[in-house]
């Protein structure tokens, strides 16, 4: 089986798909990329069995084969190379693999490609097809809130739900949640499921953002298609928690101010906080906002003092300074509205002005005040 390809081209391809790769595989054939050849075009893949990535390039080959070829020593060969066709000569008797380029040729051994791990075909499939921007964007504003608590895995990843009115996606770690609802994109029924961390990581690195993604899922696998790529991955098996449950409705003290200003503010008082807790302190009163921050063990202390527009009773709670950080530099507006209803109670984080169809919504839980 030989054919022939840029080495630029099959470096960028490879590249898009090796995030994959696991560095503590079960199984060894997972350590290499499977190259399949059929009519004139090389699918590349790549699994750690829980998710698999696959993409397309044309190649020249006047045969059809497979062969798995090891990934860390191709990708090292071609990151130094220049950009020249590459011609790949497999023997498959001994699974032997010759690159020739322009001023020599490296050998390495393969193996059987029938080997690598077949990929579960999607059964009793629904679909949604939505556009690689409103994927991306939804990405970028839940990701950082799922846990890490392995004895809860379900909220690790990022709940989807699609309905013909909405679709909406939501994570938390029970100290933080995210719900972001897009009205521009709709389904023709109603579904759910729980994506894991990895392949929206990947999915985040490689959606550009104009193109369309065809997203199909069942009871235990999604697929993504787009562009030349395909991603495959299992989902998070569980019931997600009830989380409109936890939205506080009636929150009649409301902060609206200017976003980096209030960012800023934190980022240098936060510095002063006690690094196990990192609890800032907001003390409201008329049209003033004070922060303060201190970590009693070592005498250190910070305060500052915002001008903002405050509706409500005056009042003063404390907060994670890292989560509020987090939510402000995942939220877009110019001015954000910090809704809160009494010091024990989760405080609602949202932007001032928010889009036509978009609708987002950060809840925070508050830190309990040290009298």
């Amino acid at each position: 089986m030989n054919f022939v390809i840029s080495s630029a081209s099959l470096l960028k391809h490879l590249q898009s798909i090796s995030g994959v790769l696991s560095t503590s595989n079960t199984l060894p054939i997972l350590d290499n990329f499977l190259f399949e050849i059929n009519e004139g075009q090389l699918t590349a893949s790549a699994s750690d069995l829980e998710t698999t990535m696959r993409t397309t390039m044309d190649v020249e080959a006047n045969e059809s084969g497979n062969i798995a070829v090891p990934a860390k020593l191709l990708l090292d060969v071609l990151k130094n190379l220049p950009d020249q066709p590459c011609t790949f000569s497999v023997d498959p008797k001994n699974f032997g693999i010759e690159i020739a380029y322009d001023n020599g040729k490296s050998k390495m051994v393969g193996f059987n490609g029938d080997d690598f791990p077949r990929v579960p075909s999607l059964e009793n499939a629904s679909s949604i097809k939505v556009s690689g921007e409103i994927i991306s964007s939804a990405i970028n504003k839940t990701l950082f809130a799922t846990g890490v608590d392995d004895l809860r895995p379900v909220m690790s990843g990022v709940f989807c739900q699609f309905s013909p009115e909405n679709i909406t996606f939501v994570a938390t770690d029970a100290h933080k949640l995210v719900r972001y609802t897009r009205t521009d994109s709709q389904a023709n029924g109603s579904g759910s499921f729980i994506l894991p961390k990895k392949p929206l990581n990947m999915l985040k690195s490689n959606i550009r953002g104009d193109e369309e993604v065809l997203l199909e899922y069942n009871d235990s696998n999604a697929v993504f298609t787009f562009g030349d790529i395909v991603l495959i991955c299992r989902l998070i098996d569980g019931k997600y928690p009830n989380y409109e449950a936890v939205i506080p409705k009636e929150n009649p003290n409301v902060l609206v101010i200017d976003r980096l200003q209030f960012l800023s503010s934190i980022k240098r008082v936060s510095i002063f906080a006690n690094k196990t807790t990192h609890q800032i302190k907001l003390r409201l009163a008329g049209s003033e906002l004070s922060l303060s921050a201190e970590d009693i063990d070592f005498a250190n202390e910070a305060n500052e003092r915002l001008t903002c527009n405050y509706d409500g009773d005056d009042m003063e709670i404390g907060f994670n300074s890292r989560f509020l950080m987090e939510m402000l530099n995942n939220l877009d507006s110019t001015e954000v509205k910090l809704e809160m209803s009494e010091p024990s109670r989760a405080g609602l984080l949202k932007p001032f002005e928010s889009s036509e169809n978009e609708d987002i919504l950060m809840l925070v839980m508050p830190v309990m005040l040290n009298r």
